[in-house]
């Protein structure tokens, strides 16, 4: 799929993969490697941002895939994130969408929101709200109408 079709189709949460389509360099190849490593992984869809118009530029729709946290002791140091423009050239593929029932926390900031949380059900969600403080927060229940309308447009994962 094209980084367009992404943005069209897939819903918040959804784990999404993207490659370059080279082979995987050998560990010796460092460098090769890490070059390889940042045109090739996974990460969770978490926001959408609609293409920006202003008078001096123009800016294309994109969408951010949360890699990854890293610290220790509950508390998180670094959260990998990566913005991906509608233009990419790079190739994805939707590995996982959310189910029926799920429950995603949602923060309200600028023109579209951003995933906070995906939890498995409201009871959880609520919890891990209780104790992530956000303003503008609020939840939304992964329903059987989003899963069957992707179905029925053929947007289902592969």
């Amino acid at each position: 799929m094209s980084a367009h079709t992404i943005y069209d189709c897939a819903s918040l949460g959804s784990v999404i993969r993207y490659f370059d389509g080279t082979p995987k360099p050998p560990a010796r190849f460092r460098k090769k490697l890490s070059a390889w490593e940042s045109r090739n992984g996974t990460g969770r869809l978490v926001k959408k941002e609609p293409p920006h118009e202003r008078p001096t530029y123009t800016s294309p729709a994109c969408f951010t895939l949360h890699e990854g946290d890293f610290g220790q002791g509950g508390i998180i140091v670094v959260s990998v994130r990566r913005t991906w423009s509608v233009e990419s050239d790079l190739r994805f593929e939707i590995v996982e969408r959310p189910k029926i029932g799920m429950v995603r926390v949602l923060q309200d900031l600028g023109d579209s929101p951003e995933l906070l949380h995906l939890a498995r059900d409201r009871e959880a969600a609520e919890r891990w709200l209780a104790s992530n403080r956000y303003s503008r927060s609020y939840l939304e229940e992964i329903s059987a109408d989003e899963v069957g309308t992707d179905v029925i447009e053929g947007r289902a994962a592969a």
